[in-house]
């Protein structure tokens, strides 16, 4: 999510300013709403911030007089509490003489309560942000201890979720403290200065030299050091490295491509859409659906409405959401949706998928949807974006910006979201279904390590796909939430290396398909689990002995310890179990990163396909 980048050195001049705007630019593929910059000039702090593109901030900054500092922060912003506004914008300050700011990176679970209990304090705040509660709890810490590390002890360890804040303070000039739990931060070693950074994008141009911290840790910087402890007080010490990747590789984090930056931040992507959604016993939260409780219990009627990896994380969906709220649940191609006379009333829920929050025909869907009198709910990555504003109520995704054409993570955070969604429904309903809704999003917990885990295992998929480099089709099956699975995999080879590939309903296979199937014909296979109700996983099996039969080139996702499949693979590709209806946040990985190494063998750009736009704003 968020970019924020820090720096304390020597010069009292420009450069603190040039190299924090520097790392912002670099970093502000995280964060695009707005940016904003704090300097420590003498005993005063100059801030200057403003909603929009770095460009704005940059603009205001030429149109006055900037003070020279040896100290600065900055931050690039992706909006989650709050809108994208000058008011909402980092820094915030803190304390009612203003010396202390702060920029933040993350979600504080908490902040509601902890601003109550300021506010009864007298505590005036400007902003909407739950990053202004930290400011204002910094502040008063400092009042109270006269040391910036003691402050950001004691705060970061009444704060719950997940955070990087880093601190300045016009007591404290030379000095700049961060602490780190649950979101990136990583601190760059100079010579006679220091940086901080969400990573080391943020500081490459000036230095190779960084040092890792580990979860729950403040690192204090000065000109000449740097210095490490725990949430607890005992001092720490990073683990220090040399970046080996230039300044041209920064904003791609030392990935070739954003796209595999992107498949690699699917485990943040899936944590960070969970993180706020419950309370202390489990139940779940949803404070963004301003839709009355009521309404939803009387909701008799689903429509999922969505354009390409939208339309199959909506697929998904339908399977989850039917088993645990017992409501019928349709999936509508939003650009069909207007046209096909959809039958909806009051008491039908009509969610809408994407990414941008601009798709044009995903919003008009929603639009003739609300005509019809439905309740709309959107499930976006965007914070403010068109389609957010004109539905009733809004599920944000959280995963950050998504910079290849490709969609990856937001496939898998629309999915998380979407689940989420179903089993706050769940709960409304009660009884039973309230018992599975705790029980799944304690397992869904648990799946962004899965994924981590997962993606440390794909060396032999990335050397399939370069031998593959000249194929001309692939096939891929799945039943179940595996159909959407192959057809998503089908779709990322048809936007990423312009082939033929196609995704069927394993099922279907001797109704027509298995016509395609000939000698050395690759085909993928996602095999439920074997605990999977209906004998499904033995159908899936019976699937790959016919086409296995015939010729076929079998590549097999399948789960650890799953040996039925062994006899009648040529691949086998594991994945870590779980239960079966949370299989597709970690089967859709492999074809993922199939694709993404096919591509790239043959020499393609996977971050801008050809012919084809992040996002489609026209019909």
């Amino acid at each position: 999510m968020c970019g924020i980048v820090g720096y304390v050195g020597p010069d009292t001049g420009a450069r603190p300013l040039d190299v924090v705007m520097e790392g912002l630019a670099r970093l502000e593929y995280r964060g695009y709403d707005s940016a904003g910059v704090a300097l420590v000039a003498g005993d005063k702090v100059f801030t200057q911030k403003r909603a929009g593109k770095l460009e704005n901030l940059r603009s205001a900054l030429e149109g006055e007089s900037v003070p020279a500092a040896a100290t600065a922060i900055g931050h690039t912003r992706w909006a989650t509490h709050g809108g994208p506004t000058d008011e909402n914008a980092h820094p915030h300050r803190g304390g009612r003489d203003g010396k202390l700011a702060v920029v933040h990176n993350g979600i504080v679970e908490n902040f509601h309560a902890l601003k109550q209990e300021l506010l009864a304090q007298g505590v005036e705040f400007t902003s909407e942000t739950d990053t202004e509660v930290a400011a204002q709890l910094l502040a008063a810490a400092f009042d109270e201890s006269g040391d910036l590390t003691e402050a950001m002890r004691s705060v970061v360890n009444r704060l719950e979720g997940a955070f990087t804040l880093l601190a300045v303070h016009a007591d404290a000039p030379d000095t700049v403290v961060a602490a780190r739990r649950n979101s990136p931060l990583v601190v760059g070693l100079g010579e006679g200065e220091n940086f901080l950074g969400s990573d080391v994008a943020a500081f490459i141009g000036y230095t190779k030299q960084a040092v890792e911290l580990d979860q729950d840790q403040i690192v204090t910087i000065t000109p000449s050091s740097h210095t490490v402890m725990n949430f607890d007080g005992t001092p720490a010490e990073g683990k220090p490295y040399e970046v080996t990747w230039d300044a041209a590789a920064a904003e791609k984090g030392g990935y070739d491509t954003f796209m595999e930056k992107e498949i690699n931040d699917q485990p943040h992507a899936v944590g960070d859409t969970l993180l706020g959604r419950t309370d202390a016993e489990g139940r779940l939260v949803l404070d963004e659906l301003r839709i009355d409780e009521d309404k939803l219990k009387q909701v008799d009627r689903i429509t999922i409405v969505a354009c390409g990896t939208a339309a199959y994380a909506g697929m998904v969906a339908k399977y989850a959401i039917e088993h645990w709220t017992r409501i019928p649940v349709e999936v509508s191609l939003a650009h069909e949706f207007r046209y096909c006379d959809p039958i909806v009333s009051e008491r039908t829920l009509v969610v809408s998928i994407s990414q941008s929050g601009e798709t044009a025909d995903t919003a008009m869907a929603v639009r003739h949807a609300r005509s019809l009198g439905a309740l709309t709910v959107s499930v976006c990555n965007t914070h403010g974006a068109t389609i957010p504003r004109e539905s009733d109520a809004v599920l944000y995704t959280h995963a950050g910006p998504e910079i290849a054409v490709a969609s990856t993570k937001a496939f898998l955070a629309q999915i998380t979201a979407c689940y989420v969604l179903g089993l706050y429904l769940a709960q409304l309903r009660g009884q039973t279904y309230a018992d599975d809704a705790k029980a799944v999003m304690a397992e869904l917990h648990e799946v962004p390590a899965k994924i981590e885990a997962l993606l440390g295992t794909m060396g032999r998929v990335e050397e399939i796909a370069r031998f593959m480099a000249d194929t001309r089709s692939v096939l891929f099956l799945g039943r179940n939430v595996g159909y959407p699975i192959a057809m998503e995999g089908a779709l990322k080879l048809k936007e990423l290396a312009y082939i033929h590939a196609e995704g069927f309903a394993a099922g279907e296979l001797k109704h027509g398909p298995i016509a395609l199937i000939e000698p050395g014909q690759p085909v993928f296979i996602v095999v439920p689990g074997p605990d999977t109700p209906n004998d499904l996983h033995k159908k899936v099996v019976s699937n790959i002995q016919e086409i296995r039969a015939r010729g076929a080139r079998t590549l097999v996702i399948a789960q650890e310890g799953d040996d039925e499949v062994l006899p009648f693979a040529d691949e086998v590709i594991r994945v870590p179990h779980t239960s079966p209806l949370l299989q597709p946040l970690l089967t859709v990985v492999p074809l993922q990163v199939f694709a993404l190494h096919l591509s790239t063998a043959k020499g393609l750009d996977v971050d801008q396909p050809r012919n084809l736009a992040k996002s489609v704003t026209v019909e």
